[in-house]
């Protein structure tokens, strides 16, 4: 009797270790399966480009996106991933052994190395020319899969310095600090931070208190005094800085721009006194803290009435395109890892990815990431048109509406996006040491909150729309984009939601404040989410013609009638046709 039962326990115990095994196998075959390349990987990232760049510009950047997206899946990812576990996070050191002011942070030794590769990809270096956008941030894409890694939020902040001192510095600061801005190697770059928000004001920047004191008039020199609550990128070699100019005005028109450099001529550090780190739930390998300034030397940044509009148009609409790509490199990411993980994992004796449900969130979560890329990429190449005067008619105004509604929108469905790869991976998906989705969908909820919140960047949208009207020009820019589509139905559909939200808008403006802010927080997420689709659609054209694939038009098809026009499955033709072509 007791042998017998030995004897079946011995059969339970092979059978057990064989399913084990076989488990095993397949999460091995899984992790195998991973890109090595995540530029080569991404055929419709690449078609995107070739679309909106033109076939002979898109193959001259090709080799240098070829090269960073190897570089990236191969060698920075595992090195961001031993990064980012928590004894890996930076700590302050204001004092060395000896009690001499350092005011430095400790980084895990990957942080440099990391920084060495992704510096040497060159996305700071190409804005040397106007009209780099597209590249820098085409290869700011491949970077984010990452997460912020560390560094995405200084090469964010680098690139609206680069810009604010292109088109407002005076020669001096431009001699001075562009070239090693542009510099591509880490030794020898310097990076930028924006030191703008204040523990009173938050997104309210007029009710700042910090001051700027005239030191040298002929040099504009200034003495910055004040605290700054929420800093990143705390030990950059320059920051720009906002201020209340004295005499100037209250609220924002009293703001001046200054740019703030860590070290002064002599080597010294500058008058720059961090406080403490912040203890953020997500992009934890880049130091964010609060400081102190006293007396801190600074120069002027553009006219001094300017400051505010500069900060805005040069320094903030940057780092708000940055976040938008960053939250699509993130949905990207979520969705490859969720969509190869569904083809070897098994239940129930079949992989995953045939069950209807999980094709269905597969699919969603495709078309989700595929729109928004899509929007911001046309977005971004619209920059590159405006800087090198190339854009007609009332570029400029669409393009102010669009980053608002882009920025705020790429973060929620990213949100979406990866909260879906965690689903699809169960239990597995929310585990640290597994995979990266945890970290992505922490950094994700940063990328929400930074650069102006969802409230912030609607109500700056509606009061534009009331003021100016920056409605028209973008439905003329969808509507002549939906125009380009062969697809009746789409093309069609795509008109009509256009002409009813026209009309939903002009009821809205007619509102009292408060309703209209209510009504108009549901309106704006349509508006832009119908610009995702006549931007994805638009694509989608032109691979049916250049490339005989439907991919595009479809997924259009999908995210229009799910996320524009909030049907259910039941009342969407043919939706099980539609999820099953398109969940891989």
């Amino acid at each position: 009797m007791d042998q017998d039962i030995q004897s079946s326990n011995g059969k339970e115990d092979v059978k057990e270790s064989a399913t084990n095994n076989a488990g095993r196998y397949l999460l091995g075959e899984w992790i195998k399966s991973q890109p090595n390349n995540f530029y080569a990987y991404d055929k419709y990232f690449q078609r995107s480009l070739e679309f909106l760049w033109g076939r002979d510009v898109y193959q001259s950047n090709a080799s240098r996106l070829n090269r960073f997206g190897a570089q990236v899946a191969q060698e920075i990812d595992p090195l961001v991933s031993e990064m980012s576990q928590h004894p890996g996070l930076p700590k302050l050191a204001s004092f060395d052994l000896i009690g001499n002011r350092v005011e430095e942070i400790n980084f895990h030794p990957n942080h440099h190395e990391i920084g060495r590769r992704i510096y040497s990809s060159g996305m700071m270096g190409v804005y040397k020319e106007s009209g780099s956008n597209l590249l820098s941030l085409s290869l700011f894409f491949l970077s984010s899969q990452l997460g912020e890694a560390g560094h995405n939020c200084a090469l964010a902040c680098t690139a609206g310095m680069i810009k604010a001192l292109k088109s407002k510095g005076s020669a001096g600061l431009k001699d001075k600090y562009l070239p090693a801005l542009l510099d591509d190697s880490y030794g020898d770059h310097l990076s930028g931070a924006q030191f703008l928000t204040e523990i009173q004001g938050g997104s309210d920047v007029g009710a700042n208190s910090t001051t700027a004191r005239l030191l040298s008039l002929e040099e504009d020199v200034w003495l910055l005094k004040g605290e700054k609550w929420f800093c990143s990128n705390l030990t950059a070699d320059l920051a720009l800085v906002t201020a209340h100019v004295p005499g100037q005005g209250k609220g924002t028109v009293g703001l001046g721009l200054f740019l703030m450099p860590r070290k002064l001529a002599d080597g010294k550090l500058n008058n720059v006194f961090i406080q403490k780190l912040k203890d953020k739930l997500g992009t934890r390998a880049l130091a964010t803290g609060e400081i102190e300034l006293r007396d801190a030397i600074a120069y002027q940044v553009g006219e001094l009435e300017d400051g505010f509009r500069n900060t805005m148009v040069y320094v903030i609409n940057t780092s708000r395109i940055h976040n938008s790509v960053a939250a699509c490199g993130g949905a990207r990411r979520a969705y490859q890892i969720a969509s190869s993980y569904a083809t070897y994992r098994h239940a129930f004796g079949r992989q995953i990815i045939q069950f209807p449900l999980v094709q269905d969130v597969l699919a969603n979560m495709r078309a989700d990431y595929m729109a928004s890329l899509s929007g911001t990429l046309h977005l971004v190449n619209l920059q590159d048109e405006i800087e090198l005067d190339q854009a007609g008619g009332q570029a400029s105004e669409f393009s102010r509406l669009a980053i608002n509604l882009n920025k705020f929108r790429t973060a929620e469905l990213a949100h979406d996006v990866i909260m879906k790869a965690i689903e699809i991976l169960g239990g597995n998906g929310t585990i640290e040491t597994f995979s990266i989705l945890p970290r992505l969908l922490r950094d994700n909820i940063i990328y929400e909150k930074w650069e102006g919140t969802k409230n912030v960047l609607l109500a700056q949208a509606l009061r534009d729309i009331r003021r100016f009207r920056y409605d028209l020009p973008f439905f003329a820019v969808v509507k002549t984009q939906f125009a380009s589509v062969s697809e009746d139905e789409l093309r069609q559909a795509g008109s009509d939601q256009a002409a009813q939200l026209e009309s939903e808008i002009d009821e809205i403006l007619s509102m009292d404040e408060l309703t209209a802010a209510i009504y108009f927080n549901s309106w704006a997420s349509r508006l832009i989410d119908l610009y995702y689709a006549s931007c994805l659609a638009s694509e989608g054209q032109w691979e049916l013609l250049e490339k005989q694939d439907k991919t595009k038009i479809r997924l259009a098809s999908l995210f229009f009638y799910r996320r524009v026009l909030a049907l259910e499955p039941k009342d969407i033709a043919y939706y099980d046709d539609k999820v099953s072509r398109l969940c891989t």
